[in-house]
């Protein structure tokens, strides 16, 4: 948490932040990227903004009851919520022009009122709760409760480059502070305020920012040098690239996406990361899918999904309209894992994957699938829990094929 409180101008980015992800839907990390071009702030200081805005959004219900503001009125009435957020937080009130001040004893009033409502003290939104609780009935408090606390800074130890030892060595003669993370191999757990892209570390490409959680997805493939394996939506590519060390760049990895840029700049990393046994696809038809029928050792199926395990990191999906699409992503969902389970060979292994706790999202879909594809085996599957590690949410189901359809 801050030790003093943010400048004018880094409050008024708050606020401007605030209001743009709110009012306008903007996801968090583009109203960052909007606010953050073209400024020269240091990044201290702009881990300082992202820091409140953070910590607002997680538990945006709580201050605007707190504060007596909608979120809608952001624009309008942000410095009262500003102000109810420092006080909360036992910070000086922010020095800003126009700032509309809040009562210490009405804040008091509310605290005390909020106490006795844990879902609002939580900072979980209504909508959440009600499927939390149906979904996941005695688990859920606590895990709601993790959901509102700051995520952690982990990182990915580039095996094809270092060791875990040798890369905390190295970061700790640039200042990076760093302990490792009990029952994940490459992970090490960043502990000090630096910047971590500046490092001459990072240039050389030891490690990637990786949640220990995610780590432990892409390690659940258990890939082999000389395999041929496929990320099937791969994205910007963390697990992608932890899969090429997993193989020791060697053997064929075909990282795969419905979206080229995300593709594009996976390559970049690759590069950094010598990475080499890297291939980029895009997934343009079915017909991309159909031609792998039958060849792969390994395939990652890293779903598209709620999100509602990585609220920590983006809380911003709790105020967004996913009760609404929930439905459609799960369907979604079906459908990936019929078609693109195709590739996996007999006696290759299908690893489904999300970033959600939910088991709508997880146990629920692999169930449905082994149902009504008799060629495939239950390995094991594990939830890995926020509340119980400290990592971000995810799902993780291994499956071996063990006959062709």
């Amino acid at each position: 948490m801050l030790k003093s409180s943010l400048s004018p101008s880094s409050n008024e980015l708050v606020i401007s932040i605030l209001d743009l992800v709110l009012s306008e839907g903007k996801p968090l990390d583009r109203a960052y990227s909007q606010h953050f071009s073209g400024l020269k702030l240091e990044p201290k200081e702009q881990g300082r903004i992202t820091l409140v805005v953070g910590d607002i959004l997680r538990r945006l219900n709580l201050y605007c009851f707190l504060s007596d503001v909608k979120p809608e009125e952001m624009a309008r009435l942000g410095t009262r919520l500003l102000n109810a957020w420092h006080l909360f937080n036992d910070l000086p009130l922010p020095k800003m022009q126009y700032a509309l001040q809040i009562d210490p004893q009405e804040l008091a009033s509310r605290i005390e009122a909020a106490k006795a409502q844990p879902v609002l003290w939580d900072g979980c939104p209504d909508w959440l709760n009600e499927m939390g609780q149906a979904q996941m009935g005695d688990k859920w408090p606590a895990e709601r409760a993790a959901l509102n606390k700051p995520a952690k800074r982990f990182l990915r130890t580039n095996i094809l480059k270092c060791t875990r030892e040798e890369l905390a060595t190295a970061l700790r003669k640039e200042g990076v502070e760093t302990v490792i993370v009990p029952g994940v191999d490459t992970a090490l757990e960043v502990v000090s305020d630096s910047a971590l892209f500046r490092t001459e570390t990072f240039k050389k490409g030891w490690f990637e920012q990786q949640d220990a959680g995610s780590q432990l997805v892409a390690l659940a493939l258990d890939a082999k040098p000389g395999m041929r394996v496929v990320d099937a939506c791969a994205g910007a590519g963390g697990k992608t690239l932890s899969i090429s060390a997993q193989m020791q760049g060697k053997g064929r990895l075909l990282a795969m996406d419905v979206e080229q840029w995300k593709l594009d700049n996976l390559k970049q990393r690759a590069r950094r990361a010598g990475a080499h046994n890297v291939e980029t696809r895009i997934i343009a038809s079915s017909k991309t899918i159909k031609r792998l029928k039958l060849t792969c050792d390994r395939v990652l199926l890293d779903v598209p999904c709620s999100g509602l395990g990585v609220l920590k990191r983006n809380p911003d999906a709790k105020w967004r309209d996913t009760p609404e699409r929930l439905p459609v992503l799960v369907e979604l969902q079906k459908q990936i894992l019929q078609s693109y389970s195709r590739m996996v060979k007999v006696g290759g292994m299908l690893v489904y994957a999300t970033c959600s706790i939910m088991p709508e999202e997880n146990r629920d879909q692999v169930d449905a699938f082994l149902a009504e594809n008799k060629h495939f085996r239950f390995i094991e599957d594990e939830t890995i829990s926020p509340a119980e590690t400290g990592f971000d949410g995810f799902y993780l189901a291994k499956l071996e094929r063990i006959a062709e359809a």
